[in-house]
């Protein structure tokens, strides 16, 4: 019997009861094929590929990483809760050494679910990454995590939610901004100011190939997280840049995949974006599968393969080399960034404005977050939406200062009139409250 290297856990749940129509590319067919692919070659027959039941996650889970408006019940169905929970359960078989890695084939995504819910972004309602990340963190003390994400869209709610968080480095490879959805991940994107550095985005020219992502893995990713040392890398593993993708412009295959995910070598893969149903995600999924399992991924290829077709154009692999060189930049040169960013000031103020895509809904924030020496700062949001809808959220981090969680606590329970909640996540605590003295 053929036998693993490196033993790996599965979840599947296609999420049959959620879908954004019937004919939209996000559906439950974007996971029965793949199901149907990895029994059909007999990977569950390999020793050491074993497949686990999703467990769902809670309501204080999610209040870990998002302020859901008015309340996580109102932004969620139960195909979430499930989807979330695939993460965790695979992120918990990790950790308790049950499987040394582990692949969360999971859906509805989640990495433009941002740390402020009104409803859905992107097909994203909660970010099933972060939820298992804070998960980890909580039960078993994890630190410093790593989290790529190598969807073709910008992982803008990813980084939203660590923007301020120094010890989650960010990384992000996506299809350039000026050119797809979201419109975000541009290389001057780097952290607030207290975290310069741990959010980094290296934006790929429409039409990059294997040669493109993995040169970008081996001479900038792969560096970056040597010399970060995370605890856990985590790979939110999207598959829309497939040469067959129809909403993408990209031109990877599923052997690339898989090259790239054993190189990258992380411990928790999570599915994220893939809109070829058919044509990619059955040969895009082995492949990871197989990479991940330390097995053969060499004769992974799809039907339509032409790498001839395939091949990059020079001028896009000097346009990458530069674009690696200006990211490698902002990593060496993080720290007097930071300093410069902060300017001796006590506090850092920014405004947004956002759009939910998906549930056409239009929010307004302003973010205010206190620059501490001591720890990475506590911050608020005061958000509208167009639901009308006012929030304050109060974030006071898992390692914040005695100062810090004064200020945060002072900031929930001395609210002004014109709110219709005052939230608050204090994450020492590990406790979600809403409303002065009213405990959720």
């Amino acid at each position: 019997m053929l036998t693993a290297p490196n033993k790996t856990g599965l979840v599947f749940f296609p999420a049959f009861d959620w879908a954004i129509s019937p004919t939209h590319p996000e559906r439950e067919e974007r996971l029965l094929y793949t199901q149907d692919q990895v029994l059909e070659e007999g990977l569950f027959d390999i020793d050491g590929i074993v497949e686990y039941k999703p467990d769902l996650v809670t309501a204080h889970d999610i209040q870990r990483v998002h302020f859901c408006v008015p309340d996580v019940a109102a932004v969620t169905t139960e195909s979430h809760l499930i989807s979330a929970g695939g993460a965790k359960t695979i992120g918990r078989a990790v950790m308790d050494r049950h499987v040394t890695r582990g692949f969360a084939l999971v859906r509805p995504p989640g990495h433009h679910a941002m740390r402020v819910v009104h409803g859905a972004r992107g097909f994203c309602n909660v970010n099933i990454e972060a939820v298992m990340i804070e998960y980890l963190r909580q039960t078993y003390g994890v630190r410093r995590i790593a989290i790529v994400d190598t969807d073709c869209h910008h992982g803008d709610g990813t980084q939203d939610i660590y923007w301020h968080d120094p010890d989650t480095l960010f990384i992000s490879i996506h299809q350039d901004g000026r050119t797809l959805y979201p419109g975000s991940g541009f290389i001057q994107e780097t952290g607030g100011p207290t975290a310069v550095g741990t959010t980094l985005n290296i934006p790929l020219p429409p039409n990059t190939c294997e040669e493109g992502f993995l040169y970008t893995i081996r001479n900038v990713v792969r560096p970056i997280l040597d010399e970060f040392k995370p605890d856990l890398i985590i790979n939110s593993a999207g598959q829309d840049n497939h040469y067959s993708d129809p909403i993408t412009n990209m031109n990877f295959s599923a052997r690339g995949y898989a090259e790239l995910t054993a190189l990258l070598k992380p411990d928790v893969a999570v599915l994220e974006g893939g809109y070829s149903i058919e044509g990619a995600l059955p040969y895009v999924n082995v492949g990871i599968i197989l990479a991940m399992a330390g097995l053969d991924y060499s004769h992974v290829m799809e039907p339509d393969y032409d790498a001839v077709k395939q091949r990059q154009d020079p001028q896009i692999s000097a346009y990458i080399e530069q674009v690696g060189e200006s990211v490698l930049s902002i990593w060496q040169n993080r720290a007097a960034i930071q300093a410069k960013m902060q300017n001796g000031e006590n506090f850092y103020r920014r405004n947004r404005r956002l759009f939910y895509d998906t549930d056409n809904i239009t929010e307004e924030q302003q973010e205010t977050i206190r620059l501490c020496p001591a720890c990475s700062g506590t911050w608020k949001i005061d958000t509208t939406s167009s639901l009308g809808k006012r929030i304050l959220a109060v974030h006071i981090p898992r390692r914040a200062c005695s100062a810090c969680r004064r200020l945060g606590r002072d900031w929930y329970t001395e609210a002004a009139n014109g709110y219709d909640s005052v939230l608050l996540q204090d994450r020492p605590e590990d406790r979600y409250l809403t409303n002065p003295c009213n405990e959720s």
